[in-house]
């Protein structure tokens, strides 16, 4: 086992807004991972290098103890720039695991219980002029469910002229596609509590399948409120980092799909436990991945095994990605072909995808600066993005 030595540590950050780690052992097993958070990519990159003290001469098959020294080690833990560094380490370590051992990530984590998973994917939901077309171009590539933001910025009390706009998109879509496409909403913490049950009025009759972050995860108290409200299904979970994130919204049942970032979360590991642990309270799995493709085949793998698992997102063809698309730095793109709306189990060894190193340091030569934009107000008051 001299041979799994961790010798090396990587990064590449590469456009559009995506970081990237290589892990190298002595024997030349390389594994990829993808530690980010959208905007911090150098705070995430700075948190790897000063980690790198507990990872370097490690053998890389000690996944759990890696894990368990990389979160506990420090006094200070959780977070999103630590549990995003330590996600990329992991997703790296398993990827290293599979291609040793020759099987698939999945297959270590207990074998699949599904032979493939329902994806869905971005359009636009800002302005009605680009749902339709948008929706049709997705319908065509083969999905069958799709998401888009439910408003766009929004004051603490808005306007009723501002909430009846809010309906326009989704009832157009209704329009065109009737039943057959599932239609998620993400009100993205965009939205504050008084404006939340308004909102849902307006959109109940037309039948989301879910709901997604209607208040930001600082206010979930507020979720006991909202749940109680409707019978549309409520989502959130993308900036919850741990399984201590998640435990009192599962134990106060305000929550139906948790939405964990496999790039945030604490990476395969810990996202395989938060699964497991909604998976006792009968709440149900709808990973968070509007990343690059490291960080979808690690959700893919976590799909593949959890029961409760229902709808992968994948950033493909994403409005952020401008320039550079999800498969740009992939060799073997087939493997995230979707087919009457699914993707099929990947059966490569580690996490199955073969990274194009050569495009990734022509990338990192281009680097970039993400940063979320900044929304305000007519009034001049900052409003969510």
């Amino acid at each position: 086992m001299d041979d799994l030595k961790i010798e090396k540590i990587e990064l590449f950050k590469v456009p559009p807004r995506w970081l990237f780690l290589k892990i190298t052992t002595k024997n030349g097993i390389v594994g990829w991972g993808e530690p980010v958070v959208e905007g911090k990519a150098d705070t995430v990159a700075a948190c790897v290098k000063e980690l790198e003290q507990y990872i370097i001469g490690r053998n890389a098959n000690d996944i759990e103890d890696i894990w368990q020294i990389l979160y506990r080690g420090g006094f200070y833990r959780g977070g999103p720039i630590l549990m995003s560094a330590i996600s990329g380490i992991d997703q790296a370590l398993w990827d290293i695991k599979g291609k040793f051992l020759n099987v698939p990530v999945f297959e270590l984590l207990g074998g699949a219980v599904r032979n493939k998973m329902k994806m869905y994917c971005w359009i636009g939901g800002d302005n009605p002029d680009v749902v339709l077309e948008q929706a049709h171009e997705k319908v065509k590539a083969g999905y069958q469910a799709v998401k888009m933001n439910a408003t766009g910025g929004m004051r603490w009390v808005s306007s009723l002229k501002d909430i009846k706009t809010v309906a326009l998109n989704i009832k157009l879509l209704r329009e065109e596609f009737g039943y057959d496409l599932d239609v998620g909403l993400d009100f993205h913490g965009r939205v504050h509590k008084p404006m939340v049950k308004k909102l849902i009025d307006e959109l109940a009759p037309y039948e989301p399948m879910f709901i997604e972050e209607p208040v930001l995860s600082e206010n979930n108290d507020a979720l006991k409120h909202i749940y109680q409200y409707t019978n549309i299904p409520i989502a959130t979970g993308e900036r919850m980092f741990s399984r201590w994130d998640f435990k009192e919204i599962l134990h106060q049942g305000v929550v139906d799909i948790i939405q964990p970032d496999l790039s945030h979360a604490g990476g395969i590991s810990e996202v395989r436990r938060i699964a497991t642990m909604a998976e006792a309270y009968d709440v149900t799995l709808a990973p968070h991945c509007p990343l690059g493709p490291i960080s979808l085949a690690s959700a893919l793998h976590i799909d593949f095994v959890s029961a409760n698992a229902i709808i992968q997102e994948s950033s493909l063809g994403i409005h952020y990605n401008q320039g550079y698309d999800i498969l740009d730095y992939v060799r073997n793109p087939e493997i995230f072909n979707v087919k009457d709306g699914h993707i099929d189990l990947i059966q490569k060894p580690g996490l199955g995808v073969e990274i194009n190193e050569e495009k990734l340091v022509e990338g990192q030569k281009i680097g970039h600066n993400w940063a979320n934009p900044i929304w305000r107000n007519e009034d001049g008051n900052f409003a969510e993005w």
